[in-house]
């Protein structure tokens, strides 16, 4: 029995959201494997390429942007009453 258009096409979606889920988890993986052998001297942050650079310096400043706000609303978290 084949399967029908429809499951066919959410069964895809959802391998697809898979493999978009491991290249996000992968990204964060690739970017602590930057930052520990640039603290390790293994390389340098001018090794890479002026678009790379750009990349790294946009994710950094957005992830301490984010754990700032994170950070904000736990410090103002009185809890529920």
């Amino acid at each position: 029995m084949e399967p029908t258009d429809s499951a066919s096409q959410q069964a895809e979606a959802l391998s697809h959201k898979a493999l978009a889920d491991s290249d996000a988890g992968l990204a964060r993986v690739t970017e602590d494997l930057i930052d520990i052998l640039i603290n390790r001297g293994v390389i340098q942050f001018t090794d890479f390429p002026p678009a790379a650079q750009a990349k790294l310096l946009e994710r950094r400043q957005t992830r301490a942007t984010l754990s700032r706000r994170l950070r904000l609303l736990d410090d103002n978290d009185s809890g529920l009453i």
